[in-house]
């Protein structure tokens, strides 16, 4: 079974752009536009890894995720991540933070995380 992605991004080309790299890499990524439908994803498809823009997000919606799966890696998206959104994303219970525009990076990220996940569940 491969490793499923669930992504919270509302700018279109950014979603495009970011579901293309992550396809190579994952068996699913599945694209969402809001904090309901992300934790609707969240529960129905148990994903290995999620995304969050945090630019259109709360961090509460980071915080209660983490609390309700406090094992699922959150990668959190900003188009101008800062040091202070950096510490409240980690606070909320982000396991990392990139900046949305820069793709790779994120990706980079993603890849990251799911194999910290892959190697301690192992």
């Amino acid at each position: 079974m491969g490793v499923n992605v669930v992504v919270l991004e509302t700018d279109p080309g950014t979603a495009q752009s970011l579901a293309g790299r992550l396809l190579s890499h994952f068996h699913a990524v599945h694209m969402t536009r809001s904090g309901d439908e992300l934790r609707k994803r969240v529960a129905e498809e148990r994903p290995q890894i999620i995304v969050v823009d945090v630019e259109y997000s709360r961090l509460t919606d980071v915080r209660r995720l983490h609390h309700d799966f406090p094992l699922l890696p959150i990668v959190c998206a900003h188009r101008i991540p800062d040091e202070q959104l950096w510490i409240e994303a980690m606070e909320a219970g982000a396991t990392d933070v990139c900046r949305s525009e820069d793709v790779q990076d994120a990706v980079t990220s993603v890849l990251r995380k799911a194999n910290l996940a892959h190697t301690a569940s192992a």
